[in-house]
């Protein structure tokens, strides 16, 4: 049986956790009032404008109840701005604030940096082959 430091996509797993747990604390240590759900939700949005909650959720591998949960957290933080969708009262739709804006702007040279801390070391070729090793898992698994 394997152990678990050889299988892959537990290395997989840790990086993206260690990753994502570093970048977290310094997102805290430059006083930024924003988690990296949150950034991803407003990145997701500016780049998707009337994506769906549903679709939302998807795309930053949340369950939607996590992600309502984020988007009343980010409606508060007033990051977004959430109105009933005239057509279905069951949905609404979302829109970023100039607010939202502002702070993914700000922590966009953060996020650049915090990249190239941890890609430290790692060359433009290995990038690219794991980049295509990654879109074929998921296509596999798909």
């Amino acid at each position: 049986m394997d152990k678990l430091k050889d299988i892959i996509f537990y290395s997989m797993d840790k990086a993206i956790k260690t990753y994502r747990t570093f970048a977290q604390k310094k997102l805290k240590e430059n006083n930024y009032k924003i988690t990296i759900d949150q950034w991803l939700i407003i990145k997701a949005i500016l780049e998707n404008p009337g994506i769906s909650q549903q679709d939302l959720a998807e795309m930053v591998f949340k369950d939607n109840a996590s992600v309502t949960r984020i988007i009343e957290l980010l409606v508060q933080s007033k990051y977004l701005e959430r109105e009933n969708n005239p057509n279905d009262r069951r949905k609404s739709n979302l829109t970023v604030t100039l607010e939202g804006e502002s702070i993914i702007k700000k922590v966009h040279s953060l996020v650049l940096q915090n990249r190239k801390i941890a890609l430290k070391g790692v060359s433009q070729e290995d990038l690219e082959i794991t980049n295509r090793t990654l879109k074929k898992i998921t296509e596999n698994c798909i």
